[in-house]
């Protein structure tokens, strides 16, 4: 099972007490989770696919180089584990310009939602098209949950189940849902060292080029930290409600949870607001696995990995074939041994601003070549 958030940073699991309690306390966090390419749509096909952009051909979020058009989704975690007899469903966000009445191989069960976020927002139900207004029973996050929830109740116990729940929280505009617009109302300002970086002379180009933030843009960012913490809340009592199910229906001793996003965001770090830089805020995301039968009790691992490596964890628990796959499997990790990678691959489409960069993530550096020829 994975539960995939979008645009939230890896320092931000403090606020959702039912991930900490259900999950985290039962299971392994990993310190040093990063994507492969910090934008959702590259973020998400990886996933699928267990592949680095470079192979997807999966750079940005819209064409020529990205999007739904331009990924092959006939071979992806879904038909691997649908072949291997298991009931797939998909709640939430695919693809960036997704749309419309396609349901994609290897989905049993499909409520793809596109369009607005949170509310006025539309989704392919099984091949229809559905549409939600703004009232209170309409918000995005609390319908995906009961999706969610209704799928793990209607799938015969008997048949092995891979659900993907994916939210839009806390992704911009960040609306919360209804009784939690107060939430974090004395939460201070994010002010870290590098906040509105004084000295930018050791930056590329195109960072240096920043201005100062500017009061409002401060007060934007200021504005939308306290919203995407508002916004996470109903998902944190989605993964309560989800997990509850998995209980009430004898599955949670034997399912793994995965718990992560499709990429980071920075909140003025830099003089930066987003993501697609090569930054720690952007490339990093939590990720919290639970698994009873390997984790039988909670811990805290440290080695490099990525959402490359997603796929690679449920063909391997599933006995499923999916070829191709440039990510490795969690499962010796989640047993405990040590043995790992001493790097990563992280790539860049040129794309708002930020020129093509590849860059090696270590356990303690990174090393950045951008195509302007800086390093």
């Amino acid at each position: 099972m994975l539960i995939l958030t979008d645009d939230q940073r890896w320092d931000t699991l403090w606020a959702m007490p039912e991930v900490r309690s259900l999950l985290a306390e039962h299971g392994v966090t990993f310190t040093r989770s990063f994507v492969v390419n910090p934008l959702c749509c590259p973020g998400r096909t990886s996933i699928l696919t267990g592949q680095y952009s470079h192979t997807t051909g999966v750079y940005s979020n819209k064409g020529p180089h990205g999007g739904f058009p331009v990924f092959d989704d006939s071979t992806t975690v879904a038909t691997a584990l649908h072949d291997a007899g298991y009931r797939t469903g998909l709640m939430g966000k695919y693809l960036n310009e997704y749309e419309g009445t396609y349901i994609p191989p290897g989905w049993d069960r499909w409520f793809a939602a596109y369009g607005s976020w949170f509310y006025g927002w539309t989704a392919n139900d099984q091949g229809t098209v559905e549409t939600f207004g703004d009232s209170v029973p309409d918000y995005s996050t609390n319908v995906l949950a009961s999706k969610a929830v209704s799928f793990i109740r209607g799938t015969d116990p008997a048949q092995p189940l891979f659900l993907y729940f994916s939210p839009q929280a806390p992704h911009k505009p960040a609306i919360p849902a209804h009784g939690d617009t107060d939430a974090f109302a004395s939460l201070r300002p994010w002010r870290p060292p590098n906040y509105d970086e004084a000295d930018m002379s050791d930056k590329p180009r195109y960072v240096r080029a920043l201005p100062h933030l500017s009061h409002a843009m401060a007060s934007y960012i200021d504005a939308l930290r306290v919203d995407q913490y508002r916004s996470l809340l109903a998902v944190d009592r989605a993964v309560g409600r989800i997990v509850s199910e998995l209980d009430a229906t004898g599955r949670l001793s034997n399912t793994l949870i995965a718990f992560t996003s499709d990429n980071g965001n920075l909140w003025g770090e830099h003089r930066w607001e987003g993501k697609l830089v090569p930054y720690e805020e952007s490339i990093r995301v939590p990720l919290v696995v639970r698994y009873d039968p390997l984790v039988p009790a909670p811990r805290s691992d440290g080695n490099l990995v990525a959402n490359i490596d997603l796929a690679p964890t449920f063909a391997d628990l599933s006995g499923a074939s999916l070829p191709g796959m440039e990510g490795r499997s969690l499962v010796p990790l989640l047993s405990g041994e040590s043995a790992w990678r001493s790097a990563l691959l992280v790539e860049h489409l040129s794309l708002l601003r930020v020129p093509t960069y590849c860059a090696v993530r270590t356990r303690r550096f990174i090393y950045i070549r951008y195509r302007t020829g800086e390093v």
